[in-house]
């Protein structure tokens, strides 16, 4: 079916908007009931400016290093301007469609409607895809190697098998996101053939017959973005690599600035909320509501409450408005100026260009969780 701006507005509804709002507000709000003291609001009022600023100036180098990323990636094909929309877009669907989705499912459909060939759209989404992985296959072993082995520690409101299960779960899914980022370094720059061989041959294979079309459109999709990438020069990966690096870094220490804005971190605490971090993010990745809203709330003082005690509930608040809410409300005005420009082809051409990219949806990142 194609994705037509009617169907992009049904799916960005304001109903599908106001949703995960009011499902995110709900529990937070549930949660002030529950824990409310009176000296929470004078702690509030008295929050470190310092730490507010850092997390606003983090908050601002990953969107512009977002921007900056993509914008090199497409061979500054795009403006300033288009680097902008298509970044609130990614996000605005991050935060609309469930965690287990992601705005990686439409990605590079928006690249295409900003005039970028349709192959090398596919091209790039698999090289943001892959530097994401990459970026988190990495620090994983560096937090292990940083915090002494402590990747889990005490969490609050946990007891030790739910600890261990959790652990199990992360390093499962560590396990494959590294198997899938490895696999498709191979694909993408050593033998691109002989994997697009093995989809074709797998979707041959009678329990997987009923995917044969997706693995044989992601095979050539391989081939496609392949070949584009072997074009490019050491310093086009480079700039793409510590772009990568900056906006994830980013993404990952925001929580602790806004800790910091409310009681006293040293930097090894620091290092532990940037490692806890990384758990918290794989653990909403399993959420099927948009953008984890509830989830994210609930489960933030398991994880970041033993720093913060009974001021857990504003610094939860404060990181969802900063990080999600903030998007979600970008995305509701960007969207409509945004869908009137671009939608200029006819339905029957989208018909053709949306099969074609329905198989980035495979692509699993935990950049696709936008919280």
């Amino acid at each position: 079916m194609a994705l037509t701006k009617q169907k992009l507005q049904k799916q960005f509804s304001l109903r599908n908007i106001l949703l995960p709002i009011l499902l995110g507000l709900g529990v937070i709000s549930y949660m002030l009931y529950k824990n409310y003291e009176p000296e929470q609001l004078q702690t509030l009022v008295q929050a470190n400016p310092f730490w507010i600023g850092m997390a606003l100036l983090v908050l601002f180098i990953r969107d512009f290093g977002y921007m900056y990323r993509i914008r090199h990636i497409t061979d500054k094909v795009l403006t300033w301007k288009q680097s902008f929309n298509v970044i609130m877009l990614w996000e605005f669907a991050s935060c609309a469609l469930p965690s287990v989705v992601g705005g990686s499912t439409i990605a590079a459909y928006i690249l295409n409607k900003e005039k970028i060939p349709l192959g090398r759209s596919i091209a790039q989404v698999m090289l943001t895809a892959l530097l994401d992985n990459l970026y988190f296959v990495l620090a994983v072993p560096l937090v292990l190697l940083f915090t002494k082995g402590q990747l889990f520690p005490e969490m609050i409101g946990l007891n030790e098998t739910l600890r261990q299960s959790i652990g199990i779960a992360f390093f499962i899914s560590y396990l494959m996101i590294a198997v899938y980022a490895f696999s498709m370094f191979y694909a993408l720059f050593i033998n691109p053939k002989a994997v697009k061989n093995l989809l074709i041959r797998a979707g041959q294979l009678k329990p997987l017959r009923r995917w044969k079309e997706p693995l044989f459109r992601h095979a050539n999709d391989l081939l496609i973005a392949s070949k584009h990438m072997r074009t490019k020069k050491v310093s086009y990966w480079l700039h793409a690599s510590l772009s990568t690096f900056f906006v994830w870094t980013a993404r990952y220490i925001i929580i602790g600035c806004l800790i910091a804005a409310f009681t006293e971190l040293s930097t090894y605490d620091h290092l532990i909320i940037f490692a806890r971090n990384l758990i918290y993010k794989i653990v909403l990745f399993v959420s099927v509501t948009p953008g984890g809203a509830g989830f994210a709330e609930i489960s933030f003082p398991a994880f970041f409450g033993a720093f913060v005690g009974s001021f857990t509930t504003i610094v939860v608040l404060l990181y969802r408005l900063l990080t999600y809410y903030l998007y979600l409300l970008a995305g509701a005005f960007i969207f409509p100026r945004w869908a009137t420009k671009v939608f200029t082809t006819t339905e029957a051409q989208e018909e053709e260009k949306y099969d074609a990219i329905n198989s980035v949806k495979s692509q699993p990142t935990p950049h696709s969780i936008a919280v």
